[in-house]
C-alpha cells in the first residue's frame, strides 16, 4: 500500500540529488556547446581532412551509447596513466557526448539560412565576422532554440546513466532510498515526479524563449 510519510521523507534527500542531476547536465550541455561549436565548424569547413574529423566525431559518439562511453572514459583512461574522478568522468563525458547533437544542430542550423542573404551581404561589403555577427549566429539561433532546449531535456533523463561510474545523481540516490527502506514505489515515484518538474520547467522555459524571440 501507498505510504504518502515515505513518499515525502525522501523529498529532502532526492532534491539534493536533482541539484547534482541539473548541475552535471548544465556543466555537460555548457561545455559540449563549446566543443560543438568547433565540430560544427569542422563539418562546414572547406577542408576535407576538418569535414572528415567532424564526421568522425559525430559518427562515433552517436552512435556508442553513452552507457559504454562513460565506462569507457571512467575504467580505460587508467589504464594509461590518467586517473578520473567520477564527477570529471561524468560531465566530461555527457560533454562530449552532448556536443555531437549539438553540432549537428547547429549545423542543421547554419544551412538553413537562405543563401540569398549572404549573396546580399557579400555584395554590401560585409565581412565574414559581420556576416556571422548580424546575420548567421542569430537566425541559426532562432531556428535551433526549440531542437537545443529539447537536447537539454534530453541530457537530464541521460544523466541518470552516470550513476553507473559512482555518482549520487537523482536515480542512484532513489535506488538507495528504495534499497533502505524497502519501499521501492515511492522513492522511485518521489524521483519521477522530480524529473517532471525539471523537464517541464525546461520546455516550458524553452517554449517562453522561443516566443519571445518570434516578437523580436
Amino acid at each position: 500500500m501507498f505510504s504518502l510519510s515515505v513518499f515525502l521523507h525522501g523529498f529532502p534527500l532526492l532534491f539534493q540529488a536533482a541539484l547534482a542531476t541539473v548541475g552535471i547536465s548544465l556543466a555537460g550541455l555548457l561545455i559540449g556547446f563549446f566543443v560543438a561549436i568547433g565540430v560544427c565548424a569542422a563539418k562546414l569547413s572547406a577542408h576535407r581532412g576538418a569535414r572528415a574529423f567532424g564526421g568522425a566525431y559525430v559518427f562515433f559518439f552517436r552512435g556508442v551509447p553513452l552507457l559504454v562511453q562513460l565506462l569507457l572514459v571512467y575504467y580505460l583512461l587508467p589504464f594509461v596513466g590518467i586517473n578520473v574522478p567520477p564527477l570529471v568522468a561524468a560531465i566530461g563525458t555527457c560533454a562530449l557526448c552532448s556536443a555531437a547533437y549539438v553540432a549537428e544542430i547547429l549545423r542543421g542550423g547554419f544551412l538553413g539560412i537562405p543563401s540569398g542573404q549572404l549573396e546580399a551581404a557579400r555584395l554590401l561589403g560585409l565581412s565574414r565576422f559581420d556576416m556571422l555577427r548580424r546575420i548567421e549566429v542569430p537566425q541559426a539561433f532562432r531556428l535551433t532554440l526549440p531542437s537545443l532546449g529539447n537536447e537539454m531535456v534530453l541530457l537530464i533523463k541521460a544523466s541518470s546513466l552516470v550513476s553507473v561510474v559512482g555518482v549520487a545523481e537523482l536515480t542512484r540516490t532513489s535506488q538507495n532510498l528504495a534499497a533502505s527502506t524497502y519501499r521501492p514505489l515511492e522513492a522511485y515515484l518521489a524521483a519521477a515526479l522530480i524529473y517532471f518538474v525539471i523537464n517541464g520547467t525546461l520546455a516550458l522555459g524553452a517554449h517562453y524563449a522561443e516566443h519571445r524571440l518570434r516578437e523580436a
